[in-house]
């Protein structure tokens, strides 16, 4: 009996460290899980908040892209209106200057014009340049140069006035209506308060 009594003591401790064996590999499984899902539920948080950054700058991107292409159409197509607009203004304003130019006024200030020029040519050779229409008006304009002069047209005075040119002295003088209208464009353009930025 003492032997039957050995043995079973034998065998309940063999159990009962078989028991704390399963037990403690229980704990162990159930604590990596533990830890295992801790650490899913940390990816899976980072991975959802990337994502969702991700998208939210694909969208942000997406969204400047169009509002910068809104405001660099509308920016196009207000240069467009303002420039049409400058454009019909200085449209009037020509057709005004062209009806300028068959006044009396107009030969008076085209005389007054080469005798600017006239004065600062001297007694130096010169060429003036008008409109065709201005060149029976010649005998007037030549009649203010002392130097030696030749008139002759240009088409690129559109308008009217007088240009002269000193080969000696190597300088333009520019009295045109073109040109002066010209400079008033750009004036206008500075000034106006239609510039597109």
């Amino acid at each position: 009996m003492e032997k039957s009594t050995k043995t079973d003591n034998f065998l309940k401790a063999i159990q009962k460290y078989a028991d704390a064996q399963r037990n403690a590999m229980r704990n162990e499984v159930e604590q990596l899980k533990e830890e295992k899902i801790k650490e899913a539920e940390k990816q899976g948080k980072y991975d959802s908040e990337k994502y969702i950054k991700d998208k939210l700058e694909e969208i942000k991107h997406k969204e400047t892209s169009k509002l910068a292409k809104m405001m660099q159409d509308s920016q196009k197509e207000l240069f467009l209106e303002r420039s049409q607009m400058t454009d019909n203004i200085f449209k009037k304003a020509e057709e005004k200057l062209l009806e300028y130019t068959k006044t009396t006024e107009y030969t008076k200030n085209l005389i007054h014009s080469a005798k600017n020029i006239s004065s600062l040519f001297g007694n130096n050779s010169c060429i003036i340049y008008v409109n065709e229409k201005d060149l029976k008006n010649a005998e007037k304009i030549g009649s203010v140069f002392s130097g030696k002069f030749e008139i002759l047209s240009d088409n690129s005075i559109k308008i009217g006035g007088i240009k002269g040119y000193c080969k000696s002295m190597n300088i333009v003088a520019d009295e045109t209506l073109d040109s002066r209208l010209y400079a008033q464009r750009k004036w206008f353009i500075e000034n106006s308060g239609l510039s597109v930025l």
